[in-house]
């Protein structure tokens, strides 16, 4: 998204579980940890992506909170970060579209880029003319591989590949933006 000259988002398509639509990996003191937003599943075979509710019987959002503390507070950069991603834990959303659309406009302040984006009216199979990236965002699927950078239990466990942006953001900090420019996706 930070190489695009235009961002369109996808809101058109068909939910599907097992995507990264609701879950992000984080670094944890034991390896690679699961995020999961629990969002309410429809009746219908299809629902889509914009309509899917958050399930709101636990507070997950104090749960990934502390996992997120439990993972980076000795990073280098989680303090300097803590108060400008504290809305993704205690704003409420109903929809898992607006929680993602408001994660996105803050990562990209901490990153201190402008976020611009289009939406979709209308789903198609095949784009033309733009980069297609929504196979990304069926998580077990994508296999991009980025440039190594520190991570924090790096030396424990080696580098993890396809964490979070706030991985990337903990470790590197103002060095994040430069480094997603540098990457190679496509």
């Amino acid at each position: 998204m930070i190489q695009a000259p235009t961002i369109i988002l996808e809101t058109e398509d068909n939910f599907q579980k097992q995507t990264n639509r609701n879950r992000m990996y984080i670094y944890s003191p034991n390896g690679i940890q699961l995020l999961n937003v629990p969002v309410k599943h429809s009746r219908n075979a299809h629902q889509k992506t914009k309509d899917v509710r958050i399930e709101k019987a636990f507070d997950w959002q104090k749960q990934h909170f502390k996992s997120l503390e439990a993972a980076y507070r000795t990073s280098p950069f989680f303090e300097y970060f803590e108060d400008a991603i504290q809305p993704i834990f205690t704003d409420k959303h109903e929809f898992l579209l607006d929680l993602n659309l408001k994660t996105i406009e803050i990562v990209f302040s901490c990153l201190r880029l402008k976020f611009h984006y289009e939406r979709t009216h209308e789903y198609f199979h095949t784009v033309e003319n733009v980069t297609d990236c929504r196979p990304l965002a069926n998580g077990k699927k994508d296999t991009t591989t980025i440039e190594p950078y520190t991570q924090v239990f790096g030396e424990k466990f080696g580098f993890l590949n396809n964490l979070s942006v706030l991985d990337l953001l903990f470790n590197e900090g103002k060095f994040a933006a430069e480094y997603l420019k540098r990457q190679t996706v496509f």
